[in-house]
């Protein structure tokens, strides 16, 4: 009879960050307890530098009696890693395959899940507008970062980075001067108010809250490369429920929906820019 090993033991950091994933939840109903270990544990690690927390268990001790604790991890938890236009050709796409689609509509739905601090929210108003679909349009931007969202509202961005932003706004097909969009000021670019006026910005978790009905395109980008199986699955199936008949779903460029359970249920539109249409 063969002998069967017990797997192999986890560490007690582990351990401790799975202890403090769970404490997060049941004190502040935060669920990041199916985000990838890696890039979790990364980020706790560099969490507990900067608040001076010699362990995990320290730390969980500090957030579960000290909710401003939470509020300075969640900070480090939510590390937003965004640009405007990030990935041009994804937004050439867009204007090239879904823009005239979406222009058939009268009135137009759009969810940008996991917003950040807005460049994605701003990179697709100014598409819009220069689209002609700006006005009839009503987007959601959401996020689970209350800073991040109160951030992308003021719609202040660093100067220094608007160079950037105008190449990539040229190489996604920009039809005007991108320096037409903000004015700057001490070193900082104030966005046009007006692509913002039909934004509603919303806290909204993909492990926890529910849908958004009938939307006709939702852009979640570079999120779920932080989700483990479950939870992709689960974010999948509010983008499936949420979506109109023949809605877009726009992802991140190392993000796909093939291997999830709702494929089939999805055509690529674009492969190569992660862009589907929902099917079913």
């Amino acid at each position: 009879m063969s002998q069967q090993h017990d797997p192999q033991p986890r560490s007690s950091m582990d351990i401790e960050l799975t202890m403090l994933m769970e404490s997060i939840y049941q004190k502040y109903s935060y669920d990041f307890r199916d985000y990838t270990g890696a890039s979790q544990k990364r980020r706790v690690l560099h969490a507990m530098g900067e608040m001076k927390c010699d362990t995990i268990s320290v730390l969980q001790s500090r957030v579960l009696h000290d909710p401003a604790a939470f509020t300075q991890l969640l900070q480090y938890l939510t590390i937003p890693v965004t640009e405007m236009f990030r990935d041009p050709s994804y937004y050439a796409a867009l204007r090239e395959h879904v823009m005239p689609v979406l222009s058939t509509y009268p009135s137009l739905k759009i969810w940008v899940a996991g917003c950040s601090t807005g460049e994605e929210v701003y990179s697709l108003a100014i598409l819009l507008k220069e689209e002609g679909l700006l006005e009839r349009s009503i987007i959601y931007a959401t996020d689970i970062n209350p800073q991040s969202l109160e951030r992308a509202k003021k719609g202040v961005f660093p100067l220094d980075s608007m160079r950037d932003y105008t190449a990539s706004y040229q190489a996604a097909g920009g039809k005007r001067a991108f320096s037409d969009y903000y004015t700057a000021a001490y070193n900082a670019a104030l966005f046009d108010r007006s692509l913002m006026e039909n934004v509603t910005f919303a806290d909204h978790s993909l492990a926890t809250d529910s849908v958004f009905a009938e939307t006709h395109f939702i852009s979640c980008r570079n999120v779920m490369i932080y989700f483990k199986k479950k939870l992709q699955e689960r974010a999948f199936g509010l983008f499936h429920e949420s979506l109109c008949h023949r809605g877009f779903l726009g992802l991140g460029s190392k993000e796909s929906i093939d291997f999830s359970a709702y494929g089939p249920r999805f055509e690529a539109v674009v492969k190569r820019e992660r862009l589907f249409r929902k099917l079913s």
